[in-house]
């Protein structure tokens, strides 16, 4: 028979793909890019067979799982240009793991005199409290740490709003080299939940507030918390050191209440349960914020471990009547419960009355002199303890640019003298050890006040 094809019958066309620049394997049917030598899915050569037979069910479903999950590609022009342009848009976010070690998180300051620069090292977060008239007080603890820091520091301060303007106003009026050390963020007074009142009368006006520094300061990693009558003697980064020192379950960082037990307060009239032998205080506390947010607490009302934020108002609730010194009395019970969640620092860094009052009784600052003063029952500001109050006041007084040892510590040294018909004012060489010994890096760039020479 001969041919009855047609000789001017045009050839049969391929039919046009609705999904181009792809081609359907013969074998599994997996959807392939045209640049594919092999089938994605079976490994079967492009174009081995014109027939199209069953998909393998095996096959499809693992072909269906691979298409959801499997992000559609792009040409590498327009992949480069959309990675980087989320990446110019992410934010910078803080480290979960060794935060204190390496902070990346960069906040959004008040009084900040430029942004800071892409190589700033990490800086220091230091915390206080501030209601009432506390903020001269606050503001001489501030002058103490910027004065001997040798690096960066980032302050949150928390205070009623009616003090934010004069902490603003006085903090920028300090010399331009000095403000460059620091940064700082006012936040207003503020507890979780709905007995903010309750909290607030705590013990002090606002004292309280450190127990809620987890939940509302979500993006840092690490800080130190002061009561706002401490002074520094030591640079503040020494303390903050101490934090490399916490084990893999520590996230606390506080000094003992008493060194010795015969005149400590704890053992002789808790009507609660309190950590150690002779409790903590927790005026100058090292916290691990990331740990505290993560931690499950054991406890006294639960048979399981309990959250931060789920621990502290029934912790209230059961001891209200039977604590008198507020939220460090629960900071007592809390770790009373858990003590391996606790380092304890020397005494030197948290040096109050009690220590010298019945005479001394506090080794490492005997050793190293006293690190940091704090001046708790009003001896900041009262003659119950003069030599407190004469290192306080000569910080109070010194201004900025000054020669350190003729303003600052040559007074001091004078008026510690007066002070030697008391137990604390016999130690005094104790009190200006340290800072004799860091005063010379401290009018490194600043300009000498006005009318000195």
């Amino acid at each position: 028979m001969g041919d009855k094809r047609s000789p001017t019958r045009p050839k049969r066309q391929p039919k046009p793909s609705s999904d181009e620049g792809y081609w359907d394997c013969s074998v599994c049917t997996y959807k392939n890019t045209a640049e594919a030598f092999k089938c994605m899915m079976c490994d079967v050569r492009k174009g081995t067979s014109t027939r199209k037979p069953r998909p393998v069910s095996q096959l499809v479903s693992q072909q269906q799982v691979t298409q959801q999950f499997a992000s559609p590609t792009q040409p590498k022009k327009e992949k480069k240009e959309r990675v980087e342009r989320e990446k110019g848009e992410r934010e910078p976010a803080p480290l979960k793991k060794n935060g204190h070690k390496k902070m990346r998180y960069i906040m959004r300051q008040q009084g900040a005199d430029s942004p800071p620069s892409q190589a700033e090292a990490p800086s220091m977060h230091l915390a206080v409290v501030a209601c009432g008239d506390r903020m001269e007080e606050t503001l001489t603890m501030v002058k103490s740490a910027v004065l001997l820091s040798s690096g960066s520091l980032r302050l949150h301060i928390f205070a009623e709003e009616q003090l934010h303007v004069g902490f603003r106003d006085k903090l920028g009026s300090w010399p331009a080299a000095v403000r460059s050390r620091f940064r700082y963020t006012l936040y207003p007074i503020s507890f979780a939940g709905d007995q903010a009142a309750e909290w607030k009368k705590l013990f002090k006006p606002c004292a309280s507030q450190r127990l809620f520094l987890p939940l509302i300061l979500k993006d840092v990693d690490s800080l130190v918390y002061v009561d706002s009558d401490i002074v520094f003697l030591r640079p503040p980064e020494r303390l903050w050191a101490l934090l490399s020192h916490f084990n893999a379950s520590q996230l606390a960082g506080v000094a003992p209440e008493h060194e010795e037990p015969r005149v400590a307060w704890y053992n002789r009239f808790a009507r609660h349960p309190f950590y150690g032998a002779t409790g903590i205080n927790s005026g100058v506390m090292l916290m691990n914020l990331t740990r505290i947010r993560s931690a499950y607490f054991k406890n006294d009302l639960t048979s399981v471990g309990l959250r931060w934020e789920e621990l502290l108002m029934p912790l209230l609730q059961k001891y209200k009547l039977n604590i008198t010194w507020g939220d460090q009395d629960l900071l007592n019970i809390i770790f009373h419960y858990n003590p391996d969640y606790l380092l304890e620092f020397p005494c030197k860094w948290n040096y109050r009355p009690d220590h010298c009052i019945y005479g001394i009784n506090c080794a490492s600052a005997e050793q190293d002199g006293v690190h940091i003063l704090h001046g708790n029952r009003g001896v900041f500001h009262n003659l119950k303890q003069p030599a407190f109050k004469a290192v306080y006041d000569a910080i109070r007084q010194y201004s900025f640019g000054a020669d350190p040892n003729a303003a600052l510590l040559a007074p001091l040294e004078a008026a510690l003298l007066k002070t030697t018909n008391t137990y604390c004012g016999k130690s005094h060489a104790l009190l200006t050890k340290t800072l004799a010994q860091n005063l010379d890096r401290v009018n490194k760039n600043i300009p000498p006040p006005l009318g000195t020479t």
